[in-house]
């Protein structure tokens, strides 16, 4: 999950006006396409933008630097603080059994296996991994069955001395040994895996995996022993660097490039970085790519992009406009570079807390997601970015991957009448009358009486790292989010609540009724009011109770309300219909509260009002969505290959613990149901690749009709590439294949898709 410009990023139905037959709807869900339709799962809505070049028009040596986050605390992918540039350098280093391809689906690696299959499934499942006979660790030795059992070991679960994040998979492991000889490796299962391509990947030497020491220290700063195209050369905290350089026992396609230099540089400093010659490719927000973008002309996508995203221009300046001065110093500076734009492999998402606060009814979550237009946000983010703009139709899985299929409908699209029928079945009236609180009454944050002593996954180990969150992608492990939101701490007071760490601002007091021209949320500074309640159910009460009924929401009787305008404010037993709708304040989430901005409109429009609290970036996603105190917010999830197994813990229904608290894992909406967990669990079970995608596509449906979070859209990706650079930019769902990075040789230009022509 994750909370950048564009989503806290770090993974995944028809409205009933009756209530009686709500249940039924949420059960008679639209029948799954049949065998013979189109495969709905399509294509990728964006292919790579990575400047595709044939080897041999690539030249030997160079070091590319290359923009990461952070110098990596470890280089254990299976450890708790393991972030994006530990999987980079793993990708890079070790040996991976499947990788992604460009339609974020796994595929055999060739250079360490000649083949993997399931060749037993009674009286247990088998699986026959055959290695690649060339296939080396860096000391010489022999990738073979030593090192997966070593592994298996490490991860089961079963000895606690080995501080791992995770056992998903691993755990269904009843042995491992040695096939007919050294090059074979047999797995034999206790219970079926169907994600069984999702182990393994990396894979690290028993050296690494063999003790308990040596798991969790010894390879958190160094790697000794590795087995792919580059070894790791240095890691310099000081400097911020980490050298990966060329394997000399490679096995494989010799890598052009001497060496990749990882270089942590803020995302906001990266432009500068760039102008100033000191880094050859990075990441960058949407700001920066303007800049960029004055500097070289638009091109097409890569192949494989979709028609509406191939060839659009990415922004800038209308042709033949003049340019500023600082336009045209921008294009100096940044002359020699581009800006290669896909879409990630992760989608950006409206979370509804369904926990102890006003979204616990069903009705009211769907209402919300019936008044909410998807489109419109999608092209609001992405349009100008010349990306297409359709919105997401699942949560475990994006267009063109195998377990993708639009189930939205199982909620239904944007319908302001639906919404209201669905308000209104709940008790919810417009303009109906509002208590006045008396002095010292207690109001407070969304859950706030139920949260204490919730248990988000590895809430306990992971609290002190103080980090967001964080997701594994090509690798196929699940995202995970690091923070207590088991600790009472986390419960706010009102000093708490009210410090400078918070900002709010009320869509729909004092606003005047219109449509989205002239009528834009107070945001970003404006009215920086710190009213926030706390210890109950509702924000922003004391906002809204003005002579017993909400303020600025009133024409006289007959009046008719102009298109698009805000419906009345709903109230319910005194008490009116207003979310606590938290954001984080950070330079680089402008994007994000855009959105939220938007979706305040959309929401005020049927008698919904918004309390927009900005807090921050800091504080957002450990103090209030693992805690959560939130009623509406945003954040993302990374699309898993394998999303019976990663996607499970996101959507799995809370349970109580032990100790009487509740163990909600990533599941942050606290919106679960017995049958998607059924779900999940057949289709992880199910060794029929067809049946066990059907099983998944069941499951979305459910998970769009409990209307827990709304997927809302792909995330962008946006490189900027020294334009020299080939076989790099922006990934999409494809794994890097690190050893064809390098420089074109001079004169020479990319063959279209990377052919020699």
């Amino acid at each position: 999950m994750s909370h950048d410009g564009f989503g806290s990023r770090p993974g995944r139905n028809a409205v009933m006006r009756s209530v009686a037959f709500l249940t039924a709807g949420v059960l008679g869900v639209p029948a799954l396409a049949g065998c013979s339709d189109p495969d709905p799962a399509g294509k990728p809505l964006a292919g790579q933008d990575i400047a595709p070049a044939a080897r041999d028009r690539i030249a030997d040596g160079g070091t590319l630097r290359w923009a990461v986050d952070a110098v990596p605390e470890t280089l254990n992918t299976f450890q708790s603080d393991a972030d994006a540039t530990t999987t980079r350098i793993a990708q890079a280093t070790l040996p991976s059994m499947f990788r992604l391809d460009q339609n974020g689906r796994p595929e055999r690696n060739p250079d360490y296996l000649e083949s993997a299959k399931v060749i037993e499934t009674e009286p247990k499942q088998v699986v026959l991994y055959k290695l690649n006979q060339q296939a080396v660790w860096s000391d010489g030795r022999e990738i073979g069955a030593a090192d997966f059992a070593a592994q298996w070991r490490a991860l089961s679960g079963k000895d606690s001395a080995y501080w791992t994040a995770r056992n998903a998979g691993y755990d269904r492991i009843e042995r491992i040994e040695r096939g007919a000889n050294d090059l074979e490796v047999r797995i034999t299962f206790e219970r079926p895996y169907a994600d069984w391509r999702s182990l393994f990947s990396p894979l690290y030497p028993k050296e690494v995996m063999g003790t308990p020491d040596s798991f969790n220290d010894g390879a958190r700063r160094k790697l000794k022993v590795t087995a792919g195209p580059f070894t790791v050369k240095k890691i310099d905290r000081k400097g911020d660097e980490v050298a990966l350089t060329r394997n000399p026992r490679w096995w494989g396609e010799r890598a052009k490039l001497n060496e990749i230099v990882l270089r942590a540089v803020p995302r906001d400093q990266r432009a500068a970085a760039l102008a100033a010659g000191q880094l050859d490719l990075a990441e960058i927000d949407t700001a920066a790519a303007r800049r960029i973008a004055l500097a070289a002309p638009p091109r097409s996508a890569t192949a494989g992009a979709s028609a509406s995203a191939s060839g659009t221009p990415l922004m800038g300046p209308e042709p033949g406009a003049r340019l500023t001065l600082e336009q045209r110093r921008d294009q100096a500076k940044f002359r020699g570079f581009e800006v290669r734009k896909s879409l990630e492999p992760a989608y950006t998402q409206l979370a509804l807390n369904g926990g102890d606060s006003l979204l616990a009814d069903e009705r009211v979550r769907r209402a919300l997601a019936r008044a909410i237009d998807r489109e419109e946000l999608a092209k609001l983010v992405l349009a100008p970015l010349g990306l297409p703009t359709e919105p997401v139709g699942s949560h475990l899985a994006l267009s063109g991957q195998a377990a993708y299929a639009d189930n939205s409908g199982a909620v239904g699209g944007q319908d302001t009448a639906e919404a209201q029928a669905l308000l209104a079945d709940a008790g919810w009236v417009p303009g109906g009358p509002v208590k006045e609180k008396k002095k010292g009454d207690g109001e407070g944050a969304a859950g706030s009486e139920g949260k204490k002593g919730e248990k988000g996954e590895k809430g306990e180990k992971e609290a002190d790292s103080g980090d967001k969150s964080k997701a594994k992608s090509d690798s196929g492990e699940k995202p995970k989010a690091k923070s207590d939101s088991g600790d009472e701490s986390k419960s706010k007071s009102k000093s708490d609540a009210e410090s400078e760490d918070e900002e709010t601002y009320i869509v729909g007091e004092d606003n005047k009724a219109g449509g989205d021209e002239g009528h834009t949320a107070k945001s970003d500074g404006e009215h920086g009011s710190r009213h926030l309640a706390q210890d109950g159910k509702q924000y922003g009460n004391k906002q809204l109770q003005q002579g017993g009924a909400a303020p600025g929401a009133y024409a006289p009787r007959g009046t008719a309300a102009p298109a698009g305008a805000a419906a009345r404010p709903l109230a319910k037993d005194g008490e009116p219909l207003a979310l606590r709708f938290v954001v984080p304040s950070g330079e680089g989430s402008q994007t994000l509260r855009t959105v939220a901005d938007r979706i305040a409109i959309m929401l005020e429009r049927v008698g919904i009002r918004t309390d927009i609290v900005k807090v921050s970036d800091e504080s957002y996603f450990k103090d209030h969505i693992a805690s959560g105190q939130f009623d509406l917010a945003l954040y993302s999830w990374p699309a898993s290959a394998y999303p019976a197994t990663d996607a499970r813990p996101i959507y799995a229904k809370p349970v109580p613990a032990a100790d009487g608290s509740l163990n909600v894992e990533q599941n942050y909406t606290r919106v679960g149901t017995d049958q998607v967990d059924q779900l999940f669990d057949q289709a992880i079970a199910t060794l029929d690749e067809s049946e066990a995608r059907a099983l998944i596509r069941k499951a979305d449906s459910r998970i769009w009709a409990a209307a827990g979070s709304l997927p809302l859209f792909q995330r962008p990706q946006l490189t900027a590439a020294r334009t020299s650079v080939v076989n790099a930019g922006a990934f999409g769902f494809g794994t890097p294949v690190y050893e064809d990075m390098g420089f074109l040789k001079k004169g020479a230009n990319p063959g279209p898709s990377g052919s020699s022509n």
